[in-house]
């Protein structure tokens, strides 16, 4: 099992929320974390400059595949950002909570980690 951290950017807090609560509730990730970020990007041929908002969910790379047909489901962007950075060293009790966590399944119980 490997933790990793998959990042997307949304245009809304809201929809970040919306999002992010959506894949802690299917325990697909363990925890998502919201950031309020400034994005300087091109589309439509055009120098985009925006206030995004940038979701970090907490999994494993098991989870990956099911992270991102739900981030597709749920986003609001038409071609969104979705990618994952493995977590080389992650402490071993934080590990196991985001593994049993982000398990799939209902009957993993938290610990409020």
């Amino acid at each position: 099992m490997t933790c990793i951290a998959v990042y997307t950017t949304v245009s809304t807090r809201d929809e970040a929320r919306r999002i992010g609560r959506a894949l802690v509730e299917r325990r697909l990730a363990a925890c998502a974390q919201i950031t309020e970020i400034e994005s300087f990007y091109r589309w439509a041929c055009a120098l985009q400059h925006d206030t995004e908002f940038r979701l970090m969910l907490k999994t494993t790379d098991e989870r990956y595949d099911a992270i991102e047909h739900a981030i597709r489901e749920l986003h609001g962007y038409g071609l969104p950002a979705i990618y994952a950075l493995p977590l080389g060293r992650v402490y071993a009790p934080y590990a196991e909570w985001v593994e049993r966590e982000s398990s799939g399944t209902s009957d993993a119980p938290g610990d409020g980690a």
